[in-house]
């Protein structure tokens, strides 16, 4: 059964930093993609990051580019999310998200559509 479960959501001031972290199970993790999307209330959910596990390749929404880094530790089978100078319009429920198949990330795959399980979320609050 696959499992992902995310941490690392909290409370955080503008500007600030944060690193989510997915412990993920159930599949073999290096022949996987995951993503990680977000939530506000009352907005649909957006494709922030994801990462091909094996060939180590990234993309980030136009959004968090440049301010966000995705990363994979295979030992650990875990995805990181560093997110940095945060701002208000990052507040959501970010969730951690796997792949139907092994995609190569990119500007097309930020799509929830090609999710086949996701992680319950954490929440992440950016005030001023």
């Amino acid at each position: 059964e696959v499992q992902l479960v995310e941490s690392g959501g909290a409370l955080v001031q503008t500007g600030g930093s944060l690193r989510l972290s997915c412990a993920t199970s159930g599949f073999t993790f290096v022949d996987s993609t995951i993503g990680w999307f977000r939530q506000a209330p009352g907005k649909e959910r957006e494709g922030v990051s994801c990462i091909t596990v094996s060939a180590g390749n990234t993309y980030y929404a136009d959004s968090v580019k440049g301010r966000f880094t995705i990363s994979s530790d295979n030992a650990k089978k875990t995805v990181y999310l560093q997110m940095n100078t945060l701002q208000a319009e990052d507040s959501a429920v970010y969730y951690c998200a796997k792949y139907w198949a092994p995609y190569r990330c990119g500007s097309r795959r930020l799509e929830a559509r090609f999710i086949g399980s996701w992680g319950q979320g954490t929440q992440v609050t950016v005030s001023s």
